[in-house]
């Protein structure tokens, strides 16, 4: 586990401290996921890392460890219909506000990976790279990674001709050969730019 800064806040006083990140931005089908994790002063996480550092095993095995010992978390997303509606952006911020209200706890502090959550009623921050350097955030990004994963998953089973399974419905030449093949599924978000340039709508 690289280290963590996590005591840098507690020492400012906060102590219910909440680490959010989304999973989920750039594909071009499928709902944004989020997370939001606080997590004990002391954890035993070993492998914790930015879930895009880390191989699937590692974030499976660390998922389970890393509901066991928070104090709280919660998973959360937006759908397809909301990110063609608001856009990703504000599709990523919903998630990530319906993830903490699920905590069941109030934070007095929120810790987001990159930008600070706009619009929202508690003390936030956002930190750059946070899911490398706040144990918070890193567990939060691991748990919104392996629950969208498994998602596009079960998706791969509903529509098998566009392989979600392998690349989770980012813009790889199999899924755009997929696209031109078969047109699109009523999970692709038809607002981004890719699918419309395919003209596969």
């Amino acid at each position: 586990m690289p280290r963590m800064q996590d005591s840098l806040y507690r020492s400012r006083g906060f102590v219910m401290i909440a680490g959010t990140d989304e999973a989920g931005r750039g594909p071009w089908a499928g709902p944004v996921y989020a997370a939001a994790v606080i997590l004990p002063e002391r954890v035993r996480l070993p492998g914790l890392d930015d879930s895009k550092k880390i191989n699937e095993a590692t974030r499976e095995k660390l998922f389970p460890l890393i509901q066991e010992q928070a104090i709280a978390w919660c998973i959360a997303s937006a759908s397809v219909e909301e990110i063609d509606t608001l856009n990703i952006r504000e599709a990523s911020f919903l998630a990530m506000k319906r993830s903490l209200e699920g905590l069941g706890h109030i934070p007095d502090l929120v810790l987001s990976d990159g930008f600070k959550i706009p619009n929202y009623h508690l003390p936030n921050e956002g930190v750059v790279k946070g899911d490398g350097k706040l144990c918070c955030i890193a567990a939060a990004s691991i748990l919104a990674k392996v629950a969208r994963d498994r998602y596009m998953h079960e998706q791969h089973e509903l529509y098998p001709a566009y392989n979600f399974a392998k690349h989770k419905g980012y813009g790889t030449p199999e899924h755009q050969e997929a696209l031109r093949k078969h047109g699109i599924c009523e999970i692709h978000r038809k607002s981004f730019a890719p699918i419309k340039l395919l003209n596969v709508q």
